[in-house]
């Protein structure tokens, strides 16, 4: 899965030899040639601040350079002045911040004196640098035009219909190709009173590489009391299991969904040194075995202040990063800072979410650092806290090989690599997860210590389909989704300021 957000994640879309079935996402795309249409990635970055949210989206295609456009259900009528497209690699910087990440640590000399801050730096709260202030810078269809106007190389109409069978024979009629089945998604929004944002692409305007349209990403605001983050219209595209990653931007604020079941990553993991060439195997697999222990959950995989991080796969994000992705719209003159990043990811097939995604306000929390409690134990899971400091982190340790020379040696002091030795890289995220190879790793064998939460025992091996699969190679999901780590069956998943990606993974071909 890209994870890369993301997402993040380089974690935009590549081009790729073979193409990729569509992505579901807040919309469908619709392909004014009929041709079939393959996003291999989407995502989406909401903010929001009283009663206005602003969403930008990122969208890379794999298809024909012909006419195709996308529908995003929108709560109200949006003027030109409300829509604008934006520089792509503010994406990939969100996706690093919040993927999960791969560290090296190496035991420090065990008789070399300590550090004079060491006793205290082991208990403080670490990576929480004080935030900097930012500065605000139809007819006979039912269908009515509300709007029409182009922005970049997008030509946009904002549509409102009576009926949803009527807004379906439209677009058909103006010569879209809406995927089968799409009316009856297309119905709520309609009877909610929903307007719909068509976002049509002038492929004269287009940059293709490879196949691959590289669009401008697109931003656009609008005030309503409420959030939600309209999933069920992609469900038309979904041929299979679709990954969403959602990574909430909110002042000093992080969330959870709230009408699914949530838990937080497994985290603080020592893992055995093979995982250094396998992270996303080894990260795909630790995802799957939670989702297959905790039914229709929604994972949270980060939670911290967006301008800081320890340890950091990449750069930070920062004031002009915010204002890019909304803050300069935002209802406070004063502008805002502290903004925390949350990261959610949930993995669903095209029958498990039947409503669109709502997200609550919740408490703090705090895991996944280098602390240690008075008993030299790391921390473990999540817990509570006054501040946001959680990350899905895991750690390759190499314990210390040399002579011992003293009487009352200091055990488990962790660092750099010993005298002149170089390292070939820092931390690594895990990136491109939608599409990581499953079902070839037994999880047990690449951790180094049992993980109750998710009923994994070190060295311990999983039946076959608990992530892993004795022959043959592929994921563990079939082909409609149901197997691991869907959430059919479940309720819908509410809240404020969000990031989005969906990713699939690559259909399986049959020998």
């Amino acid at each position: 899965m890209r994870i890369g957000l993301a997402a993040l994640a380089a974690l935009l879309g590549t081009a790729t030899l073979a193409p990729r079935t569509a992505d579901a996402f807040c919309g469908f795309y619709i392909n004014g040639a009929g041709d079939e249409m393959f996003n291999n990635a989407t995502q989406v970055v909401l903010m929001r601040a009283g009663t206005r949210t602003v969403l930008s989206m990122q969208n890379n295609y794999q298809g024909p350079p012909s006419d195709f456009a996308m529908v995003v259900p929108v709560p109200t009528v949006l003027k030109e002045s409300d829509v604008k497209t934006l520089p792509k690699d503010v994406f990939d910087k969100v996706d690093t911040m919040g993927a999960p990440r791969l560290v090296e640590y190496w035991e420090q000399d065990p008789c070399a004196p300590p550090m004079p801050d060491y006793d205290m730096a082991r208990t403080m709260e670490s990576g929480m640098a004080p935030p900097s202030p930012m500065s605000a810078a139809g007819g006979d269809y039912g269908v009515t035009i509300e709007a029409k106007f182009t922005v970049g190389e997008y030509n946009i109409l904002i549509l409102s219909a009576t009926e949803s069978t009527g807004l379906d024979r439209f677009l058909r009629d103006q010569k879209y190709k809406i995927p089968e089945g799409a009316e009856p998604l297309l119905r709520p929004y309609v009877e909610s009173g929903s307007k719909f944002f068509v976002a049509k692409v002038d492929p004269k305007k287009v940059r293709f590489e490879n196949g691959q349209a590289m669009l401008s990403p697109l931003r656009f605001h609008y005030d309503t009391d409420d959030f939600a983050l309209p999933i069920r219209l992609g469900l038309a595209n979904s041929s299979g299991t679709q990954d969403l990653i959602v990574s909430i931007l909110s002042p000093n604020q992080r969330y959870e969904v709230g009408n699914y079941k949530n838990v937080t990553i497994p985290t603080n993991l020592d893992v055995k040194d093979e995982v250094r060439t396998r992270f996303g195997e080894f990260y795909a697999a630790l995802f799957d075995r939670t989702v297959e222990q905790n039914p229709g959950a929604i994972v949270t995989e980060y939670a911290w202040d967006a301008s800081t991080c320890d340890p950091c796969p990449g750069p930070q994000l920062d004031g002009n990063d915010f204002m890019t992705l909304g803050a300069d719209v935002l209802n406070d003159p004063n502008g805002y800072y502290g903004f925390v990043l949350t990261r959610l990811h949930a993995r669903y097939g095209k029958e498990g979410a039947p409503d669109d995604l709502v997200f609550k306000a919740v408490d703090a929390i705090v895991g996944g650092r280098e602390i240690r409690d008075a008993q030299e134990r790391l921390e473990e899971r999540a817990r509570p806290d006054s501040m946001n400091n959680f990350q899905a982190r895991y750690a390759i340790r190499h314990a210390w090989t040399g002579a011992i020379t003293c009487d009352a040696p200091r055990r488990g002091i962790w660092g750099g690599p010993p005298g002149d030795q170089q390292i070939a890289e820092g931390t690594k995220p895990a990136k491109d997860l939608a599409f990581a190879p499953r079902g070839n790793v037994q999880l047990p064998n690449l951790v180094a210590q049992d993980i109750p939460e998710i009923g994994v025992k070190a060295g311990v091996p999983l039946p076959d389909g608990a992530g892993f699969k004795s022959k043959g190679q592929g994921c563990t999901c079939d082909a409609s989704g149901q197997g691991m780590g869907g959430l059919a069956g479940s309720a819908g998943l509410l809240g404020l300021g969000a990031a989005f990606v969906l990713r699939r993974r690559p259909r399986r071909t049959k020998a």
